[in-house]
Formats: C-alpha cells, sequence, structure tokens
C-alpha cells in the first residue's frame, strides 16, 4: 500500500469505500496468509508443499466434470440445471416475445433475491420439487426453492406481473411465507429462515430508498438500466457491478461493523491486521455480493455487452472452498478438537479460514491453468471456481465425511455463507 493510500485510509470516508474493494480483499487475506507463512496464526498452519498436490486435485474435476474443459463461469445459473433439468430456459421460453432487456431485469429480480437466500441451508434440510420428483439439499435445493417461489409471485407486489422483485412485494414477506415456499419446518430444518426474511425485508427497503439505482418502481430489475447506461463501447467492468451492488445493498445486512456512518457489511476483525489507519484490525471479504456479481455478468453478456475485468473479482471465501484447502492437507488446524465445535462467522478462527482461501485461490489459479494448458484469458478465476474449486471442495468433503459436511463446523444466521 502506497503512502498515499495510508494516508487516506485515516480519513474515515476514504477507509469505509476502501473496505468495500476487491484490493482490500486482497490486501487484508494475503496479510493473514503472510502470517501464516510466518507461522504466526493462532489456528492454523500453512504447508504450501501441499498445494501442487491440490492444483492436481482440481484440475483432475474440472476435466471430470467438463471433459471438452469449456467452462462457464461460477454463477447461481448453474444450480437452476441441477438434475439435468434447464429450469431457466424452461421459464426464458415462457418468455418468448418479451424484449431482450425486460428479460434481463426479470434474471435480476430472480437472481438478487436467489443468491441473497443462498447461504448455508445445513445438512438435514431438503426442497422437493413436485415436476421433477427430485428432492434436493444444500444450494441446488435453495436454488430451485427461490425459483418456485419468484415463479409464484413471492417477491412481486403486482398479482399481474408475479416475475418481478420490487419494495412492496419484498416487504411483505414473512416468515412464515418464506418457510412456507422453503418447505421448511420442524421436520425440514432450514438454518436462517429469521436471517433470510430479514434479508429480504431489509432489500425492500433498500430499494425504495434508492430510486437512482432501482427506478420509481423500486424494483430490483432496474439496476439492469442503470450499469447498461455506464458501459462504453459495449463493454462494462465487473467492479463496477460489484460497486453497485455494494453500494445499492449495503443497508440490508444485519447490523455488524460501520465506518463513518457507511454499514461495512461482511466486515470482520483480527487482531493479527494492525495498520496505522482506520482499518486496523479489519478484513472485508463481500462474499455474498461477490458471488452476485459473477452471477449478473451472465446476464450482461447474454443481453449483449461484454463484461471485462474478471479476475478483479476473488475468490470466494465460503465453506468449499475453504474447505478444499483443509481437506487435502494446504492448511492445517493447531489444534484439531476445534472442527468439532460451532463457531461463528466473527470467530476468529472462521475470519483466518476464509481469508487464506480468498488468498489461496489465487495462489492455486496458476497451477490449474498449467495443468490444463489454459491461458489466464481461456481460463479466468470464476470459471476455476465452477470447474472447478467449489466442486472439488464439495467432493472431497464427501470422501471425507459420511455427511459430506464442512471440515469446520459454523454457526450461520443465513447471512454470510
Amino acid at each position: 500500500m502506497s503512502a498515499v493510500e495510508r494516508a487516506d485510509l485515516g480519513n474515515p470516508d476514504a477507509a469505509a469505500r476502501w473496505l468495500l474493494t476487491t484490493e482490500a480483499i486482497r490486501a487484508r487475506s494475503g496479510a493473514i496468509l503472510d502470517l501464516g507463512l510466518r507461522n504466526e496464526l493462532a489456528h492454523f498452519r500453512i504447508q504450501m508443499e501441499r498445494l501442487s498436490d491440490a492444483a492436481a486435485y482440481v484440475a483432475g474435476v474440472m476435466r471430470e466434470n467438463y471433459p471438452d474443459l469449456v467452462i462457464p463461469y461460477h454463477a447461481r445459473w448453474r444450480h437452476f440445471t441441477v438434475g439435468g433439468h434447464d429450469r431457466w430456459g424452461a421459464l426464458a421460453r415462457e418468455l418468448a416475445g418479451v424484449d431482450r432487456d425486460e428479460i434481463a431485469r426479470i434474471r435480476f429480480d430472480l437472481c438478487v433475491t436467489s443468491v441473497l437466500l443462498d447461504a448455508g441451508a445445513g445438512d438435514q434440510w431438503r426442497f422437493f420439487e413436485r415436476d421433477t420428483g427430485l428432492r434436493v439439499g444444500r444450494s441446488e435445493g435453495l436454488a430451485l426453492a427461490s425459483l418456485s417461489a419468484f415463479r409464484a409471485g413471492v417477491f412481486s407486489s403486482d398479482p399481474g406481473h408475479p416475475l418481478r422483485a420490487d419494495a412492496q412485494g419484498l416487504a411483505a414477506v414473512s416468515e412464515a411465507a418464506l418457510a412456507d415456499a422453503f418447505q421448511a419446518g420442524p421436520d425440514n430444518p432450514l438454518i436462517g429462515v429469521a436471517g433470510r426474511t430479514t434479508l429480504m425485508t431489509s432489500l425492500g427497503q433498500a430499494l425504495a430508498a434508492r430510486s437512482d439505482l432501482f427506478g420509481g418502481e423500486a424494483r430490483i430489475g432496474r439496476l439492469y438500466d442503470h450499469l447498461a447506461g455506464q458501459a462504453a463501447n459495449g463493454s462494462l467492468p465487473a467492479s463496477a457491478i460489484l460497486a453497485a451492488v455494494l453500494d445499492g445493498l449495503g443497508p440490508i445486512w444485519p447490523s455488524r461493523l460501520s465506518l463513518a456512518g457507511h454499514s461495512l457489511g461482511d466486515v470482520w476483525r483480527h487482531a493479527g491486521i494492525v495498520t496505522p489507519d482506520l482499518t486496523s484490525g479489519l478484513v472485508p471479504f463481500h462474499k455474498l455480493s461477490q458471488w452476485l456479481t459473477y452471477s449478473l455478468i451472465e446476464i450482461f453478456e447474454d443481453a449483449g455487452l461484454s463484461v471485462s475485468g474478471l479476475d478483479a473479482l476473488t475468490g470466494l471465501p465460503e465453506y468449499r472452498n475453504g474447505g478444499l484447502f483443509l481437506d487435502l492437507g494446504v492448511i492445517a488446524l493447531r489444534d484439531s478438537a476445534l472442527a468439532e465445535q460451532a463457531h461463528a462467522p466473527g470467530d476468529e478462527i472462521i475470519v483466518e479460514w476464509r481469508a487464506l482461501t480468498v488468498a489461496l485461490l489465487d495462489a492455486l489459479a496458476d497451477p490449474v491453468r498449467a495443468a490444463l494448458g489454459k491461458s489466464k484469458t481461456e481460463l479466468p478465476l470464476a470459471r476455476i471456481l465452477e470447474g472447478g474449486t467449489w466442486s472439488a471442495g464439495r467432493k472431497i468433503a464427501r470422501e471425507k465425511r459420511a455427511d459430506g459436511g464442512p471440515p469446520i463446523r459454523i454457526a450461520s444466521d443465513g447471512t454470510v455463507f
């Protein structure tokens, strides 16, 4: 970090804005990895000699999943195809005759609500899809449940236009209604129903407060118009999408840390980060916001706009990617008993784990590309995540544990993982 940047971070507004960037995520995650390489982390040891084995494992999973190595982006849209059924494609066919921009708005409405409802479901919950007879859990099940709710108009205030998500419709979402839509109950427990409900109602309030981003309709889909209007020569930087997501949706997150009146969202404390400015001790991630940005990129490209700078975004610090490194021994717990306890997102062990995940995903990318004979342009991080580290994390978890759960237990509130 330059001296100018350090001086700027003494300004509250500048410090808050910096913490909402991917540069900050990489800088702080890299600092945590550096502590680990110096053997100064409280909870983890780093074993970088295992990274090549991890790269080979991930490359093998990518070849298995995509033999032709034509790999899509890591995006919510993949989850809508579970079981071999292209559910978004089926819905798009029903929209024949609807203009391209309105289809993009509908996809924004669906994508944002679905991603925000994607935090970990727990090991027991399943969604039963009546049309296919499939009973699906985890992220794919949450995707099917949110798509079903979207089609039913749960997030729309206009019964004549159910395929939308607007402020009034979201504000009306109750915990009981969301539990019903997700088939959650005592016999099918879903983690964080209350937290997910609060996210939806808070989302409605955020839409109503920002007509500059979401239009007079206070509709999620109008963010597409706002961003498309920023495109130059038919291209939009990925960083602009993330910036709009963090700006417009920042107020929806539970009250955690704030700085200069800015709610920082997915930002946590770690004692090992010491700097002479207002960001000292703070480690940002913005996992769901980046996952959402990855998912929105596809909408722009399908609407005829290119998106540049994909690798400005970081890898996602969630338990599949993080579990990959722990299960393959690239990182190791100093005290194995910690794996038997449940840890909250703000606990330092989880902050360390997530930061190491971000930094190690960057370190893993080039060895994976080399193993597959692909360039950075051909295989950006967004495709490695999909092909990829997320699938490899799930695969090794199933090999290691009967329930396929993460190697560290997380006490989630439904708004982080």
